[in-house]
């Protein structure tokens, strides 16, 4: 098979014009701290010029001093004293420059982390349902820490551009002739260059590509680590990652091999042919005439300084393709457009009674294959809706809109009679309670999980939530209590007992609007009379809206809605709906059939 046809994208060379482009916008990152590179860069100046005057000084006292036999000490010592004052200043010019230069590229790393986080931040759920974990992890750790590396390049292009500058400027003035014929390297060099460049940028996009992928299944099977084993899906696992990891050590080594083949070794070979060149033709002067010593040390030196910076340039470019691609990465972060639902928000706009109205409502997750369709139904203040359904038949959609985590394409959803989209986002997620049947726990304590971090809510009013929702019972059995420790997960309390802090959660903010996404669907039979005498309370004086998975926790709602297929079937209470043995009639014989059986 031809894997050339399935090639991704990101494993295709950058064009030039490409190149450029990003690092044009890459520059918009250093403009906050440009005074550092700025800086940065006068004291690169200060260190090409002292680069130049040091040979001249050893010259000046080997040809003048030393060769005509000068033996008096004080100028030696003169010499020396001199010469060691170049080499405090060099150290002094070349910290400032380091250190400049490397302190603005870490405000700049910090600066674009924080942009990058933020930027994900305000994308909708769209763009993660379609971009794997570990991917994301990739570009905000290793994408970025190569986009700082990147920078290190131009602290070493200005050295380069500097030294090289002054270098060839003081050769010239030693020996015009010599210094000419040394200029017949560059265009060797500047095709290796160019070549380089060409090649890596595509070695260097497979790369990050294949460490993407292998960050993604890294993350994958960290994450679903219980089901692997539960399943026995080990090899599998391993052979997948194996099979990711070879590819990525491929790459790696594709880079290495061209980074070994035509970075420092070209240009130590250039530098070994003009060290011989210039000496050659130093050695045919003095065939006929007498060739300062001093002049001969200068020049090499001069030499010296003309290629070691080049050298060090050159082993920075694989830092600049790697930039180059992990910029691009990154950039494709900062301008992806899959923003979440925006508001044409009144900033005085507040949710007082909780009504909820749908109308006409369509909505689709990839804006063409309709999941709902001509969605229509009223909550009145304090009901509770209860919302039934196969699996794949609306319902989470429809809390999902509601939440405003997605766009919906047609209708209106109204809240107290006005529209969704001119509440602040801010007063929405205030008012709205969501409870999920998978609740996330954080890193922390279970006071901490409570109040979500937020230090405006005081330890009174977690206990009283935790109260409220019966969750005190468990939580008071705990050795420290509400500060009881939280890990990842919240892997060592039971779904019962997430659930129930959940619900604590979710009631110590006070919301307006309960929506309960399936909220005792995996709860042991006990824990769920805790939980439903924590839902009585928290559903008291608040508009609920709950999907349901036992049919038997929702017969007390006010309005039972029955979808199929996106569409609503049936709708009314318990008592009507059963009168009907319509879908809802079905269901219940179904589920009571199953649970007299099991």
């Amino acid at each position: 098979m031809d894997n050339s046809k399935h090639q991704s994208a990101w494993s295709k060379s950058i064009p030039v014009h490409e190149q450029m482009r990003i690092i044009w916008r890459l520059f918009a990152y250093a403009k906050p701290f440009k005074w550092y590179f700025f800086s940065s860069i006068i004291f690169a100046a200060g260190l090409s010029v002292v680069n130049i005057v040091l040979p001249k000084i050893i010259q000046v006292f080997m040809d003048d001093h030393l060769r005509v036999g000068d033996k008096d000490m004080r100028i030696m010592w003169f010499f020396a004293g001199l010469y060691f004052f170049g080499m405090l200043v060099k150290t002094i010019v070349q910290f400032s420059q380091t250190y400049l230069y490397e302190m603005g590229s870490e405000y700049m790393l910090e600066d674009t982390r924080k942009r990058l986080f933020k930027k994900l931040h305000t994308l909708g759920m769209r763009y993660f349902d379609q971009v794997p974990s570990g991917s994301i992890l990739s570009r905000l750790t290793n994408d970025t820490m190569a986009f700082q590396s990147f920078w290190e390049l131009f602290g070493n292009l200005m050295i380069t551009v500097f030294s090289v500058g002054t270098s060839f400027v003081a050769m010239y003035m030693a020996d015009r002739q010599i210094a000419l014929a040394l200029l017949v390297f560059m265009p060797f060099l500047m095709l290796v260059i160019w070549y380089y460049q060409r090649y890596s940028s595509r070695v260097y996009r497979g790369m990050r590509e294949k460490l993407s992928e292998l960050n993604a299944k890294l993350a994958e099977a960290i994450t679903g680590i219980s089901v692997i084993q539960q399943l026995r899906q080990e090899k599998r696992i391993d052979s997948e990652f194996d099979e990711t990891n070879d590819q990525y050590f491929k790459t790696r080594k594709a880079m290495i091999r061209i980074n070994s083949l035509l970075l420092s070794p070209i240009i130590d070979l250039l530098y070994s042919l003009g060290v011989i060149l210039a000496l050659t033709m130093f050695g045919v002067r003095g065939l006929d005439s007498v060739v300062p010593a001093g002049l001969i040390y200068a020049f090499v030196t001069y030499i010296d300084n003309f290629y070691n910076p080049m050298s060090r340039m050159m082993e920075n470019l694989s830092f600049f393709q790697d930039g180059i691609v992990a910029g691009s990465r990154v950039l494709r972060i900062m301008d992806d457009k899959t923003y979440a639902p925006t508001q044409n928000a009144d900033e005085n706009a507040k949710v007082e009674f909780g009504k909820i109205e749908f109308k006409h409502v369509t909505f689709a997750y990839d804006g063409k294959n309709p999941i709902l369709n001509d969605i229509s139904f009223v909550v009145n203040p304090g009901q509770t809706l209860a919302l039934v359904g196969e699996t794949g038949s609306g319902k989470s959609s429809i809390i999902n809109i509601l939440m405003r985590f997605y766009e919906f394409q047609s209708g209106e959803i109204l809240i107290d009679d006005r529209d969704i989209r001119t509440y602040p986002l801010a007063e929405l997620r205030r008012k709205f309670g969501l409870v999920l049947q998978e609740p996330f726990m954080f890193y922390g304590t279970v006071a901490s999980n409570i109040r979500m971090f937020n230090e405006k809510i005081t330890d009174e009013q977690v206990k009283a939530a935790g109260e409220f929702v019966h969750a005190d019972q468990f939580i008071s059995s705990l050795e420290d209590g509400y500060d009881s420790k939280v890990i990842e997960r919240g892997a060592s309390y039971s779904s019962g007992q997430k659930q129930l802090i959940s619900f604590a959660r979710t009631v110590v903010t006070d919301p307006k609007v309960l929506i309960l996404d399936e909220a005792t669907a995996n709860i042991d039979t006990e824990t769920e009379q805790l939980i439903q005498k924590g839902l009585e309370n928290i559903s008291k004086n608040r508009t609920t809206v709950a999907i349901a998975h036992r049919l038997s926790t929702i017969q007390n709602a006010d309005k039972i809605i029955v979808l199929e297929k996106g569409r609503i079937v049936e709708q009314g209470d318990n008592d009507t709906l059963l009168e009907k043995q319509g879908y809802y009639y079905d269901m219940i014989k179904l589920q009571n059939t199953a649970h007299e059986n099991s």
